[in-house]
């Protein structure tokens, strides 16, 4: 895959929807520790984490209608310090930390724009075959 310094180094880059661009990028980076990597106009700012990223976009004219659910998954080192901080910076958490069976610790939290983030920390290496998920891809 070729480089170009216009867009991150991923190979998946969800794209979210926010009614004010800058407040929902300024509040990811607060409270979720992403980092600003390019800001493009008033109307896109890309977001790097590790070596992922995302996109925030303006979420265009409200309306009454209620807008699809978006869900974010963000690997991390530690999801019980990532948690504490995104406790103190006002984070809305809607599923504490917990282990799960297929090796990851997680935990989910609701951003300003109402998405769902859920974070995961590997803890385990865990055979797909003994919590009932089929590896398909070796």
């Amino acid at each position: 895959m070729r480089t170009n310094r216009s867009i991150p180094n991923a190979t998946i880059i969800p794209v979210l929807g926010y009614a004010d661009v800058h407040e929902a990028a300024d509040w990811l980076c607060r409270a979720f520790g992403f980092r600003t990597r390019l800001r493009i106009g008033d109307h896109r700012i890309q977001l790097v984490y590790g070596d992922g990223a995302m996109v925030v976009s303006d979420a265009g004219p409200e309306s009454d209608e209620q807008p699809p659910r978006q869900s974010v998954m963000v690997r991390v080192e530690d999801a019980d310090a990532h948690h504490a901080h995104a406790v103190a910076a006002g984070a809305r958490i809607v599923r504490e930390p917990a282990s799960w069976p297929f090796g990851e610790r997680q935990y989910s939290a609701m951003d300003i724009g109402g998405h769902l983030w859920t974070f995961t920390q590997t803890v385990a290496d865990a055979d797909p075959a003994s919590w009932g998920g089929e590896l398909v891809e070796h």
